[in-house]
């Protein structure tokens, strides 16, 4: 827990909406705020109190969830009309829509490099799909019941979904595999999201409680009985320490997830407050209710809290972004390797069509080649291990391979056809090319992720920097 802590105070609110707000996100830069609304309307709030708001409309039925894009160049919304749309957040509204499922979509999410988005729909299924151009890639499909939410973990590795059907499941994105089940046994799971951590989940239940579960051991580490009514949404405190949730019972708590114990009650909305959501740095949250209103709350945590949660965001960001440039410069690497692998292995067919009476010292070597090739064909996962072992291959390799050259030389007076050597020391020279070129790649593909982490880190800085004139 901080050491010191003020009251949460109520900086503005906002009112535009015809119906009920739904949904509440902050932009990562802090300018604007999204929300969706049952009037079946996306609106933009400027923080800034001379600009007006934006009012986007398009869909032809409630909007349930919206978010901002990592980059805070789009948002996206999901509507009981089964569509999604990306908007640009000005005041063209322009957007794209694509029908997203065959029932209501009751949430979507961006993934943390924000290259995919996964939807959770009343046709109980999970989608993923791409941002660009809006491919589907797979479906989730194991609920029985009406899919609430699904989100995405911090590191994009995992998704959690929670469903009428009682349970939360706990999935695997890259094997699409259902990893775990969590149960609820009163009610269900309204809303669903990761720790910042990545190691733990939260579920804001329709029996009015509140639980934390550990994915790792699955087990409850954490049940809070604070609301006199159904929990509709909840939002971790960047830093990890703090929780925010919103009830029908006209409330928000605050808890602290350190001590494990409620710090806040707060009071403002009249009727049920439906949505909540802290800011990306943590020293502001947002929330949504059935009375139309939407209101800016500013956290007042101890400055360093929030300072920690900034670094922990744009450490995350900086990582996503610096491994998808990796994973660009892998292929890169992979494919001029593949070139090299090409002429390797013609050269080794070239050596088994020699004279049957050579077929020994051939398959001897041929087995090195092979060897050599397994070796190289893991580099797309990390190429530092694979230019280690193609390197030790070759060191094993070589003594080998000159004895044999030395053994067809002195065997050549025997009527050895002189070809065979010569393919021999050909191929020789076609490794020690392959090993160059894989220690030179390396160092191109080290070189290139230095670059990019000290770009992205100075451009961090100047936003920053500009971030805080602005402030001021």
């Amino acid at each position: 827990m901080t050491s010191t802590l003020s009251d949460p105070t109520l900086e503005r609110h906002f009112k535009g909406h015809r119906d009920s707000v739904t949904s509440v996100d902050f932009s990562y830069s802090m300018k604007q705020i999204a929300t969706g609304s049952m009037d079946s309307c996306v609106m933009i709030w400027n923080m800034k109190p001379q600009m007006r708001a934006y009012r986007f409309d398009g869909h032809k039925d409630a909007v349930n969830s919206v978010q901002f894009s990592p980059s805070g160049h789009l948002v996206v919304s999901a509507s009981r009309d089964k569509t999604v749309r990306l908007w640009v957040p000005s005041m063209k509204a322009e957007s794209t829509v694509f029908k997203a499922h065959t029932a209501t979509v009751r949430s979507v999410n961006f993934s943390g490099d924000g290259q995919s988005l996964v939807t959770a729909s009343d046709d109980k299924t999970i989608k993923v799909w791409t941002v660009h151009r809006q491919k589907f890639l797979f479906t989730l499909n194991q609920h029985i019941n009406w899919v609430r939410c699904a989100k995405f973990s911090p590191d994009d590795r995992l998704i959690v979904s929670t469903s009428d059907d009682k349970t939360i499941k706990l999935w695997d994105k890259n094997s699409r595999e259902c990893i775990h089940t969590f149960y609820e046994h009163a009610g269900y799971a309204s809303h669903v999201d990761f720790h910042p951590s990545g190691t733990c989940i939260a579920a804001a239940s329709t029996d009015n409680s509140v639980k934390v579960w550990d994915i790792r051991s699955h087990k409850m580490l954490q049940h809070y009985q604070i609301h006199s009514g159904v929990v509709n949404g909840l939002s971790f405190h960047p830093a990890g320490n703090f929780l925010i949730t919103a009830s029908s019972d006209s409330t928000m708590k605050i808890l602290d997830l350190v001590e494990g114990k409620l710090l806040y009650t707060l009071h403002g909305h009249q009727g049920p407050v439906t949505c909540v959501a802290f800011s990306r740095a943590g020293d502001y949250f947002a929330s949504g209710g059935s009375d139309e209103q939407v209101m800016v709350w500013k956290s007042n945590f101890d400055s360093e809290e929030s300072g920690d949660a900034v670094r922990l965001r744009q450490k995350n960001t900086l990582g996503a972004q610096v491994r998808q440039a990796s994973s660009t410069t892998h292929r890169q690497f992979t494919s001029e390797a593949t070139v090299l692998h090409s002429q390797t292995s013609e050269a080794a067919e070239v050596l088994n069509k020699q004279d049957p009476q050579t077929t020994p010292p051939t398959q001897s070597y041929s087995c090195s080649v092979n060897h050599s090739r397994t070796t190289h064909s893991h580099t797309n996962r990390n190429p530092t291990t694979a230019s280690s072992s193609i390197q030790q291959t070759q060191t094993r390799t070589e003594p080998q391979l000159s004895h044999q050259t030395q053994a067809q030389s002195n065997s050549s007076d025997e009527g050895v056809p002189p070809a065979l050597a010569s393919t021999l020391e050909h191929i020789i020279g076609q490794l020690d090319i392959l090993t160059q070129t894989v220690s030179i790649l390396e160092q191109r593909l080290t070189l290139t992720e230095d670059k990019l982490k000290e770009c992205l880190e100075n451009q961090m800085e100047i936003s920053l920097h500009l971030q805080r004139r602005e402030e001021a």
